[in-house]
């Protein structure tokens, strides 16, 4: 993509051009973590929170093996009633 300007507006606000946006899938509300490299430069990295990994990670999973949502939360269901016969007696 090479070299893009930018221009610190008010309040410190940097506007991201869209091709940069589109191409990073970078919505409004992500957050990113400032690298100060201390010769004059920085760099933004993307902060992608360990919960929405685990959740992309468990999607794709469920998708791979064919497992709707509703298939899930019923196993998840079964599997509540039979650890709670296990250790307290009748559901």
């Amino acid at each position: 993509m090479g070299t893009i300007t930018v221009q610190v507006r008010r309040r410190g606000t940097i506007t991201l051009p869209r091709e940069v946006r589109r191409r990073y899938q970078v919505e409004e509300g992500d957050v990113f973590t400032l690298v100060d490299l201390e010769d004059g430069s920085f760099l933004l990295r993307p902060q992608v929170s360990q919960l929405a990994r685990l959740a992309d990670q468990a999607a794709r999973t469920l998708a791979e093996e064919g497992v709707s949502l509703d298939e899930l939360l019923e196993a998840l269901e079964q599997e509540r009633e039979a650890y709670y016969r296990e250790h307290f007696g009748k559901a």
